[in-house]
Formats: C-alpha cells, sequence, structure tokens
C-alpha cells in the first residue's frame, strides 16, 4: 500500500493555515490614535469657515483658557446627537467652543448650525480633511479639551451627558 503525499500536505498546510486565520481574529486591529495628557496640540493653520480668511492655531488657542475642540460634519448622524449638549456647554463662561467642519458642504453646514444654531465661538474649515488628520482624528465627532494648548482630555463619539459633565468639571478649576 502507497502512502499519497498530496492528501497529507494539503491537510496540514490547510490546518495551519487554518489557525493562523483563527488567532487573527481572536486580536482586534482597530486603531484608536494615542493622545496622551497634557501633550502639545499641533501647530496647523486653516481657514475661517464663512471667509478666505487664514488663521493659526496660536491665534486660534491664545491665553490659558480652555477651549474645546469639536470636530464635525453637517452629514454627521452623531454630530446631531451630541449638538445638544455644545448648546449647553457653550454656557460656560471659561469655555471657548472652537468648531472644525470636516469635509463637509458649505451650504450643509450653514444649514445645519441654521437649523440646530451654533454653539461655536470660532468655527473653522477642514475641507481636505488634513487639519482632523493632524489632530489624530479618524472619524467624526471627535472633542479635544484643551488648556493652555495642552490636551486634556480627547473625547471619541459623541459628546454624552457624561462626558458634558466631566467637561464641566474639569473646567470649574
Amino acid at each position: 500500500m502507497k502512502i499519497k503525499p498530496l492528501p497529507i500536505i494539503v491537510t496540514f498546510l490547510f490546518l495551519i493555515f487554518f489557525f493562523g486565520f483563527f488567532q487573527g481574529l481572536k486580536n482586534p486591529n482597530i486603531y484608536e490614535p494615542r493622545i496622551s495628557q497634557d501633550q502639545e496640540i499641533p501647530f496647523f493653520t486653516a481657514q475661517l469657515f464663512n471667509s478666505k480668511t487664514e488663521i493659526n492655531s496660536n491665534e486660534i488657542f491664545a491665553g490659558n483658557k480652555f477651549y474645546l475642540l469639536n470636530i464635525w460634519s453637517s452629514w454627521c448622524v452623531p454630530c446631531k446627537f451630541e449638538h445638544k449638549f455644545l448648546i449647553q456647554l457653550n454656557k460656560e463662561q471659561n469655555l471657548e467652543i472652537v468648531g472644525l467642519n470636516y469635509k463637509d458642504n458649505v451650504k450643509n453646514a450653514k444649514n445645519y448650525l441654521e437649523e440646530l444654531s451654533n454653539p461655536y465661538d470660532i468655527l473653522i474649515s477642514d475641507k481636505n480633511g488634513l487639519t482632523a488628520i493632524e489632530w489624530g482624528a479618524y472619524g467624526v465627532p471627535e472633542t479635544f479639551l484643551i488648556y493652555d494648548k495642552k490636551i486634556l482630555k480627547k473625547i471619541i463619539g459623541p459628546i454624552t451627558n457624561d462626558s458634558m459633565n466631566e467637561i464641566k468639571e474639569l473646567i470649574k478649576t
């Protein structure tokens, strides 16, 4: 009786690939940029939302006060969910909210702000998405709490009641 090596080799290779792929499924490969506490904000230049005026991060985040950079778009459903929390945070005296409009149609963004009201003290455009990339963002909405040009907190996804209350606690100092 002659043993055929081909079926044994094929079975052996199948088992190796099967266990390799099975191990790969156990390891999540979710990319999440790491923002360490007190990391300096990136330097960038951007265009003010409703004009051709260029502004840079040193002009936007001037002074030792709290800023909230919110990356949003009119086409983003979670952005609409968090909008009511941004409106509430806008009432805080020691917090300035900066909106970064991400890869959006200007007309749609204007309609969005007219419909829901504008919680932003400063509004800048990021038509090509490069400014958001400099911040380590990989989607919308994302929000950064900043003090003295340092990132204190990063919120991935929409602001919720809990994260709003946490922001309010952090800016009380």
